[in-house]
């Protein structure tokens, strides 16, 4: 495991995954929303994040977290391992939620500067259409890679935890 993308709906928990696993194993974490999101919620051109993207996943080791599948394929290539929160649409609305409340106008730290936590229903409605939109296709994807990748798919906080008390 040197080089680790985490994808999985909103709320589901990536950042606080990929921040916990690159202290515990030394690897330096990236995450997308830090690196693609600009002031007041102004997002990086696609032609901008796929050249982010290469630069990043040229190093040795590397934790990405973040969907933006436009430009997944650029670290599903160089990936070789790749976690997958399937964590229950509900946990992820609840857990978005309690973001917005923590956060309340201030810029959490895995996002870009100047994004203060906001209630965004676009967002709220993304997290609940995800197992019927992106789910599927991840899953199809996923399993066309698990025979060259690692491919690590999480249900739970019981199965986060273990998962990290796991790796070394």
């Amino acid at each position: 495991m040197k080089k680790i993308m985490i994808i999985g709906s909103g709320g589901a928990g990536k950042s606080t995954l990929a921040r916990q696993l690159g202290e515990k194993i030394n690897i330096d974490v990236f995450h997308l929303d830090k690196l693609f999101w600009k002031p007041n919620w102004t997002g990086v051109p696609k032609e901008e994040q796929k050249k982010i993207q290469k630069e990043l996943v040229k190093k040795e080791e590397w934790i990405m977290d973040g969907n933006y599948s436009g430009t997944m394929d650029i670290r599903l290539n160089e990936a070789d391992t790749i976690v997958f929160l399937d964590i229950h649409r509900t946990t992820c609305i609840f857990r978005a939620f309690k973001r917005i409340v923590k956060y309340r106008k201030k810029t959490r730290p895995d996002m870009g500067e100047g994004c203060p936590e906001r209630f965004d229903w676009q967002f709220f409605k993304w997290i609940w259409e995800y197992p019927e939109n992106k789910r599927p296709q991840i899953l199809k994807r996923l399993h066309l890679l698990s025979g060259y990748k690692e491919i690590i798919i999480l249900k739970s906080r019981k199965e986060i935890e273990q998962f990290l008390s796991q790796t070394k």
